[in-house]
C-alpha cells in the first residue's frame, strides 16, 4: 500500500490512508478514486446531505468485504468533526457524523464508508422534516420497469395536487421519489402524509401498486415503502456510491429520463 495522502479540503486537512486499495473490484477504483469521486461532486451532493446527520455503512476493505452498519461515530476524531445526537424509538442514543461540509465526508471515506445513509431532518432543527422520501421496493419477481411505472403514477397523483416530485435511483434495483417540504412538521406527521399517499396509489392501481407492509402480501406489486420517514430512518443518499462491485451511484435523474434510465448505468 502507498503512503497516505493529505488532502485540502474548504481549508480542513484529511488524511487518506491506503489510498491505492480497491474498494470496487469490477474495474478497479480506488479507494482514492472513491475520494476524488466525492469531491467532484461536492456541490450538488452537499446540497442534499449538508447540515445532515448520516448513518454510516463501513467497508473497510473494499465493496466485497466484511461490513457494518455504524451509527456513532468511533471515540478518537478529529476535533473539528461536527456530530449530532440521534435516538431510536427505545430511546438509545448515538453521536452521529454530520455532512457539515466536504471533509466530514472524506473522513468518513478514509474509514471506509462507501454508502451514505442520511436523516430527513437537518441537526440543528431535529423536530422539522424536510423531506417526504418515498422508496419504491421491487420486491421479488418485480421488474425495474415496473418501479418505473409507479414512479410515474406517484408523479401524477401529486401533480394533481400541485406537489413538485423529484426521483432519483437508489443506487440498487429501485428509484426513490421525494418531495421537498417547508419546515413545518415533524416526521410522524410526514410519516402519516407517506401512508396516505401510498394507500391511495394501492387504491388507483391495486394490480401493480401496494402499501401491504408484509412481504407474504405484496406479491409481485411494486411496494410503496412509506416508513422511510419515520424519525429514526435513514434513507441512501443522493449521489452516493453503493457498497457494490460496479460502484453504482444513486443519482437523481430529469423525469423526461425516467423511460432511458438503466440502474446499472
Amino acid at each position: 500500500m502507498s503512503d497516505a495522502v493529505v488532502l485540502d479540503a474548504g481549508g480542513t486537512e484529511v488524511s487518506i490512508s491506503s489510498p491505492d486499495k480497491v474498494f470496487f473490484p469490477e474495474r478497479g477504483e480506488t479507494k482514492l478514486d472513491l475520494v476524488r469521486y466525492y469531491e467532484a461532486v461536492a456541490q450538488p451532493l452537499l446540497a442534499t446531505l449538508g447540515g445532515r446527520p448520516l448513518l454510516m455503512e463501513r467497508y473497510p476493505n473494499g465493496a466485497l468485504g466484511k461490513s457494518w452498519f455504524q451509527k456513532r461515530v468511533p471515540a478518537s476524531v478529529p476535533d473539528w468533526l461536527t456530530t449530532t445526537v440521534v435516538s431510536t424509538p427505545n430511546g438509545t442514543t448515538s453521536d452521529a457524523l454530520v455532512a457539515a461540509d466536504l471533509a466530514h465526508v472524506l473522513w468518513a471515506v478514509n474509514l471506509g464508508c462507501l454508502g451514505f445513509h442520511v436523516w430527513p431532518y437537518h441537526a440543528d432543527t431535529p423536530e422539522l422534516a424536510d423531506e417526504l422520501r418515498i422508496d419504491l421496493d421491487p420486491s421479488p419477481g418485480v421488474t425495474f420497469g415496473q418501479v418505473r411505472d409507479a414512479a410515474w403514477r406517484t408523479k401524477e397523483l401529486l401533480a394533481e395536487l400541485d406537489i413538485e416530485a423529484l426521483v432519483k435511483t437508489t443506487g440498487s434495483r429501485g428509484l426513490h421519489v421525494y418531495v421537498r417540504l417547508e419546515p413545518r412538521w415533524d416526521s410522524y406527521a410526514v410519516r402519516a402524509a407517506a401512508v396516505a399517499l401510498a394507500r391511495e396509489l394501492e387504491r388507483r392501481h391495486p394490480t401493480s401498486i401496494t402499501a401491504q407492509w408484509w412481504k407474504e402480501e405484496r406479491g409481485t406489486r411494486v411496494f410503496v415503502d412509506f416508513n422511510q420517514n419515520a424519525p429514526h430512518r435513514t434513507v441512501f443518499g443522493a449521489w452516493c456510491v453503493r457498497p457494490v462491485a460496479d460502484a453504482r451511484v444513486s443519482t437523481p435523474i430529469a423525469w423526461d429520463e425516467l423511460d432511458d434510465v438503466d440502474p446499472r448505468a
